[in-house]
């Protein structure tokens, strides 16, 4: 196969070890799709990975292609493969394992993804998958969401957050939620209330919400019990040996690790085609320029308010 150029790292570390460089594409194994990508967005997640923080899932084996979600154009099927065909337009993610979204083509499970809504853009399909996917599966799996129930986002104008305040609102729930001070009216714009700030105090809110969902990974156990109705749950995402060692215990706290669901993720596109669902980009860069740009987003959290989607054309 034709070489293509991707972002790949040849050691787990920080940005520096980053490289824009040439590999070859494998072909599709059983159950998977060669996309040629369009485009692709950026996660928290990606950086984590490329540190090294998850290598008991990762490996040893190098070089590792960097990102996860992405929107294009499916080039070949594996065996097994009878959803999708050559030539649709698709979004979806990358396994934890595998990557490499980043790139001008990558190789994901077919149960991964899934067609993309003709309305949608190649830089609004890549930003949804992981956010869309983590957003439905906390509110109506985790959290059995039902219309006129409320739920308390911490964290409501991040990725996550806002892709699940969207959702909840769609399922007929009242949100509020916590932002930095300077972005309450965005969240107002948004439908949510009551909006706080990060480091509110719960009290004021004692017993109004059916779910809490921590997606900025630091809300107190004691505030979100103390935000939750009796028989509520408290949903977390930032997995940790402690949040893990909790959500086993008898009580309302569950952590979340997002799964690749098709069905779920087609709920998604669903939404986000019919733009009830929509991502905000903060930036647009192509993938030449990628490298920069990740760094810039890792170290300084720049630019907030949006993804960074990085493009092949």
């Amino acid at each position: 196969m034709t070489t293509m150029k991707r972002i790949q790292y040849h050691e787990y570390g920080g940005p520096e070890v980053m490289r824009f460089e040439d590999f070859a594409p494998a072909r599709p194994g059983t159950d998977e799709v060669l996309v040629r990508v369009r485009a692709a967005a950026a996660n928290p997640m990606d950086w984590s990975i490329r540190n090294g923080e998850m290598k008991i899932m990762t490996g040893r084996k190098f070089p590792r292609g960097l990102g996860h979600d992405f929107a294009g154009v499916v080039e070949a099927v594996g065996d097994g493969v009878t959803r999708l065909g050559i030539g649709d337009e698709v979004l979806g993610g990358a396994s934890i394992k595998a990557a490499g979204a980043f790139a001008e083509m990558v190789v994901a499970e077919a149960k991964g993804v899934v067609k993309k809504p003709a309305s949608l853009s190649w830089e609004v399909a890549a930003a949804i998958p992981i956010v869309g996917l983590t957003a439905r599966q906390a509110m109506i799996n985790k959290g059995k969401l039902q219309a006129g129930q409320a739920v308390f986002i911490h964290g409501c104008l991040g990725g996550v957050g806002r892709s699940a305040a969207q959702i909840a609102l769609m399922q007929g729930a009242s949100v509020g939620g916590s932002c930095r001070g300077t972005a309450t009216q965005e969240a107002r714009d948004l439908g949510i209330a009551p909006i706080v700030e990060f480091d509110f105090d719960a009290s004021k809110l004692t017993g109004r919400f059916d779910i809490v969902f921590d997606t900025a990974g630091t809300l107190p156990i004691k505030a979100a019990r103390t935000l939750l109705k009796p028989g509520g749950r408290i949903i977390a995402i930032n997995p940790t040996p402690a949040k893990f060692a909790r959500s086993i215990l008898p009580g309302p706290y569950q952590v979340l690790i997002a799964k690749a669901v098709v069905a779920d993720l087609e709920e998604v596109a669903r939404a986000a085609g019919k733009g009830a669902l929509r991502p905000p980009i903060a930036r647009t860069v192509p993938l030449s320029e990628a490298i920069a740009a990740l760094t810039t987003l890792e170290r300084n959290r720049t630019p907030k308010g949006g993804k960074l989607v990085i493009t092949t054309e």
